[in-house]
């Protein structure tokens, strides 16, 4: 049996930069491999992701990770697709379930701040989530854009700032190194 958290933070990864979602996808792995048990739930990615794929196929006893969103990017934030706006509310409430269910040790919501700019989901419904958090649970939120209300309750907020990126060369997202 693993050592349990006894106490929990929240933390924040946003920015413009490469990396947010990698470093909860770490993060996951150290937990998992100290014997905490992980759930992952993914807004707005529709789209087989490498992390998705072995963790389904290989550490899904350690990990629990669930995607929720559909292929295509949401451009408009004000006037949201429905089909987008029914799969964050679902991302939510299984969200919610995993961080007071007691069977998690660490929660992750990837992409929720993207899911909040976008109006898939209300900025009052994460700061919610945040103080339900049992005090043994970690939380990590990640995506560009937190508000600033989020970053404020957080205990751990870090910034990806973008300084050079070979997408602004045109190099679309690449299997196994993006997604």
């Amino acid at each position: 049996m693993a050592d349990k958290l006894t106490q929990g933070k929240v933390q924040v990864y946003t920015g413009t930069g490469k990396g947010k979602t990698t470093a909860a996808m770490g993060l996951a792995l150290r937990a998992a491999g100290r014997g905490l048990k992980v759930f992952i739930c993914q807004f707005m990615k529709g789209r087989e992701t490498g992390e998705a794929l072995i963790i389904k196929e290989r550490l899904s006893d350690l990990i629990e990770i669930h995607q929720c969103g559909g292929e295509e990017f949401i451009t408009d934030r004000n006037s949201p697709p429905a089909e987008a706006v029914r799969m964050a509310r679902e991302a939510l409430s299984l969200s919610r379930r995993a961080l007071v269910g007691g069977e998690y040790d660490l929660v992750i919501l990837d992409e929720v701040n993207v899911a909040v700019y976008f109006n898939l989901i209300k900025e009052e419904e994460v700061l919610a989530l945040i103080k339900e958090k049992p005090s043994q649970v970690e939380l990590v939120l990640t995506g560009r854009r937190a508000p600033a209300s989020v970053m404020e309750a957080a205990d751990l907020v870090t910034e990806m700032k973008a300084i050079k990126h070979y997408f602004e060369e045109g190099l679309s997202a690449r299997k196994g190194i993006e997604y």
